[in-house]
This record gives structure tokens, sequence and C-alpha cells, in this order.
């Protein structure tokens, strides 16, 4: 009895032990836990916006053990671009990709990436989204002047042609019609500049707005046009290269406050092995999206005379970084810098 006893007493303690393991074992799973994180954007999934949330996801999920997982909302399931950049704010989203002009909305320098023929091609583009110092400065300036959210950095799609129901070949074409433009003053003033009547409205009425005449001329990289099938209500495409279309990674705060460091620095790396990768395949369904438009019938402009626009918009790039601030005028000299 006394042998039965003495084991009974041996086991009551190596569950009490175990009970005790199991009491304090919570405050060790919680930090292995899996964590979704909600990734939004306005474009579908097969665009350059879905490869960034497919490459920036996995490596994160990989850095992460599997911990940290993107759940992507693609096609603005959860608002245009403006409305998400305010979800990020108030931390009711965790991250999301903002086009800078529309970043605009919340921080009005970041309108210095829509000044119109900043870029004389899109290599130069391509090089200005991945240069350490341009970004520097653009994170410094979201971080100084946007409260409840900062940019992880810069991408982008390469530069935006215009689409209508007719070719734009030069400067005239453009005079007295409606444009559809972003929310960013910097390109009212432009469009005003080339005689053109500035628009705004997000990019979910675009498609309808160009249906039925509300805008008569609306921009976009060729990707974007081809994806979202506006040449279906504009089926002329004119290569006017006048824009560039950078995007950032924008996340909250209060997100960003609840990770411990580890998770911050799996955030960043993510990022960072993402941020390469994105520019060059952009440029690349550029150019693969109008090699498709040409065989779906849709006449692609190709031998745009650019001077006119040129000319115009040249005095305008100055005036417009100095009335934006002294970031947007330092990313100017910056960008100007990798031209040479």
């Amino acid at each position: 009895m006394k042998e039965r006893v003495h084991v009974s007493r041996g086991a009551f303690v190596a569950s009490a032990a175990a009970a005790t393991a199991i009491t304090s074992f919570p405050a060790f799973v919680r930090a292995a836990e899996t964590r979704k994180l909600s990734f939004g954007y306005d474009q579908p999934h097969d665009t350059i916006y879905g490869f960034t949330g497919d490459t920036f996801g996995g490596k994160l999920r990989d850095l992460s053990n599997g911990t940290l997982i993107l759940e992507q909302y693609p096609g603005a399931q959860l608002g245009q671009e403006p409305e998400m950049a305010q979800k990020v704010r108030s931390g009711d989203m965790d991250i999301c990709i903002n086009s800078t002009a529309n970043s605009a909305a919340i921080s009005p320098q970041a309108g210095v990436f829509s000044l119109e023929y900043l870029y004389p091609n899109e290599e130069t583009c391509v090089k200005s989204v991945l240069d350490p110092a341009v970004n520097d400065t653009y994170k410094k300036m979201i971080r100084e002047t946007v409260t409840g959210a900062f940019s992880l950095g810069l991408m982008t799609w390469g530069l935006r042609d215009m689409y209508a129901k007719f070719e734009i070949h030069n400067i005239n074409d453009v005079k007295g019609k409606k444009v559809r433009v972003q929310a960013t003053k910097t390109e009212d003033a432009f469009m005003t500049a080339y005689g053109a009547v500035p628009v705004h409205m997000p990019f979910g009425q675009v498609y309808t707005s160009l249906q039925t005449g509300v805008v008569q001329i609306a921009e976009n990289s060729s990707d974007v046009y081809l994806k979202n099938k506006h040449y279906e209500v504009a089926p002329v495409l004119s290569l006017t290269g006048h824009e560039a279309n950078n995007y950032n990674i924008l996340v909250s705060m209060k997100t960003w406050n609840s990770f411990n460091k580890d998770q911050q620095k799996w955030i960043v790396e993510a990022f960072n092995y993402t941020q390469p990768l994105g520019p060059r395949k952009a440029v690349g369904n550029n150019h693969t999206a109008n090699d498709t438009l040409r065989k779906l019938g849709i006449k692609v402009v190709d031998n745009v005379d650019k001077g006119g626009f040129i000319s115009i918009a040249r005095p305008v790039i100055e005036q417009q970084a100095k009335e934006l601030g002294p970031y947007a005028e330092q990313l100017l000299k910056q960008v100007r810098a990798l031209e040479r």
C-alpha cells in the first residue's frame, strides 16, 4: 500500500509540475502565435501590387517562421487609396499600398513624384525609387508630416500614359479636354498649364466616367489600363510617359508599436528584399501590356510629340516643387542628380 501511495504522490508531483508549466506556457506561446496582418491595395491581384504583396508576404512568412502572415485585400476591397491611408493611420488597417500621388492627401509634399516630365525615361524612374538617399528623404518626410503611419519606402509601376477614345499626338490634342487626376494638386497645375480641365475622382470611378463622358482622358500605366479593362471604354493608348507611377507601403503606427523588436526587423527586412524586385518587373509588365493591347486591336500611339508638353512643364516643375515645400525641393534635386 505504501508503495502505491508513494507512486501516486510522485504522479501527483509530476502532474502538478506539468500544470505549473502549462500555466506559464501561454506567455511563451503568445510570442509565437500566428498573427494575420491586413494588407490592402486598389488594383487586381495579377498586377505589380499583387506581386508586391506576394513577395513581401512570402518573405515575411519565412523570416517569422510563419508567425506573421499578410492577408491581402486587392481590388479596393478595403477602400480606395486615400481611404485606406486614413484607415492605416487610425489603426483600422495594418498595411496598405498607396501611390505617392494619393499619399499627397495625407502628406502634400509626396506630390513631388507627380511632377510631370520629372523623369526623362523609365530607367531614371526605376533608379530613383531604388536610390537609398531618395528613400531616406521620402521616409523622413512621411514620418515628420503624417501622424499614425510611416512609409517603408518607394517602388514604381514605371511611367504613366494617357488614354481616351481619340489619339493624342501632341499638346493640342488635350486642350479643353476633361482629364481625370489623382489626389494631388500637382496634377491640377500641369493639366491646367496644358490647357486641359482636371477632374478629381477615385480610381474606381474612372471606367464609368470614361464611358459616360464625365472625363475624356485618363492616364495610368499600360498594365493598369489593360488589367482594369479601361481599353473597353477608351480604346486608344497614347504613350505620353508624362508622369511617374510611384507608390509606397504605409504601415500603421498602432500596428508597428504592437510588434516586438524581432517582428519590426522582419517587416523591414521583408520590404528590403521586395523593393528591388518590383520596379523592373513592373516596367516589363508595361511593355508586355502594350504588346497585348496591340494584339487586342487597341490603337497604341507611340510617336507622341512630347516637346510641347515638356516646354510647358519645365517651369511648372520648379514652381510646384517650391510650393510643395522643402522636402519636395530636396527630392527634386536628388532625382535630378541621378540623371547625370
